[in-house]
């Protein structure tokens, strides 16, 4: 299983740092995928992205509830809805706190999968929201820079505490 990168941890710079595009989509890449996905899943997340580890490169994967898993390699999100809706998000590198998170209900997004071919994907429902929450982490992003300054600081020290900082 891979090492997930968590907020406190030596490698926490991968974190906040902008990914880079994957230039070859090729056979290391597709089984990175499916490692990706595996520990994914171990780790009883919904989504990973490369930063979380230790990889800053363009690519996560997603399995929502009720969905198949799902790789989106130099994914661009291409159209968001004006609706948005708050619901408690979680992160595997901000592991143990929660927090409600607005963000659109639906979106579209295009990628690459693990084959190199191109597709196009609407989402809504969570679907849409992992997608979202992964490609934040693409750019740096975590789910708690969304809330403001008050909330975040509450998951910072909640999450600080149960990690002995």
């Amino acid at each position: 299983m891979m090492e997930v990168v968590t907020l406190g941890c030596e490698e926490e710079a991968v974190l906040k740092g902008t990914a880079t595009l994957i230039s070859d989509i090729d056979e290391k890449i597709e089984s990175f995928a499916h490692a990706m996905i595996e520990s994914m899943i171990e780790s009883d997340g919904i989504g990973l992205a490369g930063p979380q580890v230790n990889f800053p490169k363009r690519i996560f994967v997603t399995k929502a509830p009720g969905d198949e898993a799902r790789i989106f390699i130099n994914p661009e999100i291409i159209q968001t809805s004006m609706d948005v809706g708050g619901y408690e998000e979680g992160c595997l590198s901000v592991p143990g706190v929660y927090a409600e998170v607005m963000r659109p209900l639906s979106i579209t997004i295009q990628a690459w999968n693990e084959k190199g071919k191109p597709f196009r994907l609407d989402a809504d429902g969570i679907l849409a929201r992992v997608i979202q929450h992964e490609y934040d982490h693409l750019k740096g992003v975590l789910f708690i820079d969304h809330l403001n300054d008050k909330k975040r600081q509450r998951v910072l020290k909640i999450y600080n505490r149960r990690n002995g900082r």
